[in-house]
């Protein structure tokens, strides 16, 4: 494994840490793909879908390196919810997640030369109760704006989720054990 380069399509710092637990050296080189949701598809195949696109795109310029993307959505009352656009669409997502549970669906593409695998992890959550005070001073903290669904767990955690039902690191934004074993078969097949 360690001879293939290993390119990251992804300017996370969340991924960038949850890579890390798999391999030592890899390279940042982020997709500048504009998302467009084919609302014909399931969220899962939604979420394989524009992580086999920012795989591709990046895949163009580095034929010979291991290309690992991900998308991860937020799916709640059948609605997929992306990252908010402001404090009003952040608002919306927190009540709407209030109270209720969500899944949390990260698809992720491996691409390398001609071949390419994709796959997704899915993990429910159950979020407490959030008051409008606590939705407020989540929305100030600046917390939403870059996260599917306008929420992360690594911060507030204890506030905003009262069970995890799956992988934690696939809500952070990787599937880390499941990716793991996904590399070492795709990587087999050479």
């Amino acid at each position: 494994m360690a001879s293939i380069p290993i390119i990251l399509a992804s300017s996370s710092p969340r991924r960038q840490e949850l890579l890390k637990k798999i391999f030592e050296d890899f390279t940042v080189v982020p997709s500048q793909l504009e998302e467009i949701i084919d609302h014909t598809l399931t969220p899962e195949g939604v979420a394989m879908q524009l992580a086999f696109q920012k795989a591709e795109e990046v895949h163009f310029f580095y034929p010979e390196s291991l290309i690992i993307a991900a998308d991860t959505l937020v799916v709640c009352n059948n609605e997929i919810l992306g990252k908010p656009t402001d404090d009003a669409d952040a608002r919306r997502m927190l009540t709407m997640m209030s109270g209720n549970t969500q899944t949390v669906i990260t698809g992720v593409c491996l691409r390398l030369g001609s071949m390419s695998h994709c796959f997704f992890e899915a993990t429910e959550l159950a979020f407490n109760r959030l008051d409008d005070v606590f939705i407020e001073n989540y929305i100030a903290s600046g917390e939403p704006f870059d996260k599917a669904g306008g929420y992360g767990i690594q911060t507030f955690s204890d506030e905003l989720i009262a069970q995890i039902n799956g992988s934690k690191t696939n809500v952070i934004g990787l599937p880390v054990k499941r990716l793991k074993k996904e590399v070492q078969a795709f990587l087999a097949q050479l």
